[in-house]
């Protein structure tokens, strides 16, 4: 504990980074400067902004309270001092202030760590609900679209709260047979059932204290999800086989990629447990909802991809990220991080276009393929080599023979590369996505040529 007679002299020992001080006390009424005043240069130094903050005062007035408050202080006490509400404010003040060291610290672990990367606005929203959420005993329910990182979202809430240091256990509902949903979850005593040579500790015991991750929830059966909503309502438990109450503290996450109000709806998820479950929501946006995170997401795993595996980093040419901002991603951050780490294995120092895996999602040669475009070329450029006269004997204008021309070369190079696009965009010196839309503009079939 370091005492100061002056507001100066706190201010000093504040500032001294051998001594970092957790919490500071201030009396209002100081020689020199007083504690509101010191209060206010404290939040307006980067170094101090974040630093709880009591004032105390033999001669306070309403009037002062506010001021304080307004100034930032965590509480505000009048002399003489309660000693019991007084050690109860410094210990909140001081848990407070190292969990949201924590989390600052933590975020940019986070972010390399569990992929959880973006500067859209979506992203920040999802950051800025875990934070909220995580110090909190809240049940959450996290859905978003497959591949786009409900686990992450689940794990970043656990380590983020007080239960950190507590167990996380995961639970995929939709992997566990029915008829062995009960003994997973809540355990089993010895000779319970056939096959059961121990007893076990289920998955609530096993989060006793932490944190329970029910993963894909929407496929459990009707029959569990009462038994977990006893489990969630009582906080107890009873293994299969035994008749013994075990009380269980488990903070419940859950996530699902399925609507469940029209699960609900449909008689499929029981309605007491949605609710139940769905005190604090999360969504987890699609990756398509954010194309402007491609490029840092790709970064991130050609480098993640290179240092695990030993290799030298490599470059990733623009044009890539171009391409990659194009695609639809239905498998979202999942499907870019394979596609990027297969390119990683078959480029040299550069990744370029040529190493980009097709996009299995879209053919341009698709008889129902999107030909919005179609409408704007000549039906003289669907020929098969440029002709100087259109079918009608007319002599073609130079766009008309240009695009004739364009086509045919278009053409003669996806034979020469036996109609891979990728190779084909290189040589013709354009982009992936832009040879897809002159390919559907011109008609163009695999197999002319």
């Amino acid at each position: 504990v370091l005492s100061a007679g002056s507001a100066e002299e706190g201010l000093d020992a504040i500032g001294n980074p051998s001594q970092p001080v957790d919490l500071a006390i201030f009396d209002l009424k100081l020689p020199g400067m007083s504690g509101l005043d010191a209060l206010e240069k404290l939040r307006g130094d980067d170094a101090s902004k974040d630093l709880p903050v009591i004032v105390i005062s033999g001669h306070a007035t309403v009037h002062d309270a506010v001021n304080a408050i307004k100034l930032g202080a965590s509480d505000f006490f009048e002399k003489p001092l309660n000693r019991e509400r007084v050690l109860v404010s410094v210990s909140n003040c001081i848990r407070t202030a190292r969990l949201t060291r924590t989390v600052e610290a933590m975020r940019g672990e986070l972010e390399a760590r569990y992929e959880m990367i973006g500067t859209s606005p979506a992203m920040q929203k999802l950051f800025q609900d875990i934070d909220k959420v995580a110090p909190t005993r809240a049940s959450v329910l996290i859905t978003g679209e497959s591949g786009t990182g409900k686990e992450l979202v689940s794990r970043a809430v656990h380590r983020l709260s007080p239960r950190m240091d507590a167990p996380f256990v995961k639970v995929n509902c939709a992997a566990i047979p029915k008829e062995l949903i009960e003994s997973e979850l809540f355990g089993h005593e010895k000779g319970s059932f056939t096959g059961a040579q121990a007893r076990k500790r289920g998955f609530f015991e096993q989060a006793h204290g932490g944190t329970l991750f029910l993963d894909e929830i929407g496929d459990m059966d009707l029959s569990a999800q009462a038994k977990v909503l006893r489990a969630l309502q009582n906080g107890e438990i009873i293994r299969v086989g035994s008749e013994h109450v075990i009380n269980v503290d488990v903070r419940v996450l859950a996530a699902t990629n399925k609507d469940l109000a029209k699960e609900v709806s449909g008689g499929r998820f029981r309605e007491d447990l949605y609710f139940r479950l769905d005190v604090f929501p999360i969504r987890v946006p699609a990756l398509r909802e954010r194309p402007g995170d491609v490029r840092l997401l790709a970064d991130a795993f050609v480098n993640s991809f290179c240092n695990d595996n030993g290799l030298k980093q490599k470059r990733i040419d623009p044009a890539v990220y171009e391409a990659l901002s194009q695609r639809k991603w239905p498998g979202n951050v999942r499907e870019l991080k394979n596609v990027v780490e297969r390119a990683a294995i078959l480029s040299s120092d550069v990744i370029t276009i040529a190493d980009l895996p097709e996009d299995p999602h879209v053919s341009p040669f698709d008889d129902d393929a999107d030909t919005d475009d179609a409408g704007t070329e000549s039906e003289a450029a669907r020929a098969d080599a440029p002709q100087i006269t259109g079918p009608d004997g007319e002599r073609l204008s130079l766009r008309e023979y240009r695009e004739a021309a364009e086509r045919a070369y278009i053409v003669d190079t996806l034979v020469e590369f036996d109609w891979n696009i990728s190779k084909a965009a290189v040589t013709l010196g354009v982009e992936r996505t832009n040879l897809h839309k002159k390919i559907r503009a011109y008609g163009i079939k695999r197999g002319e040529g």
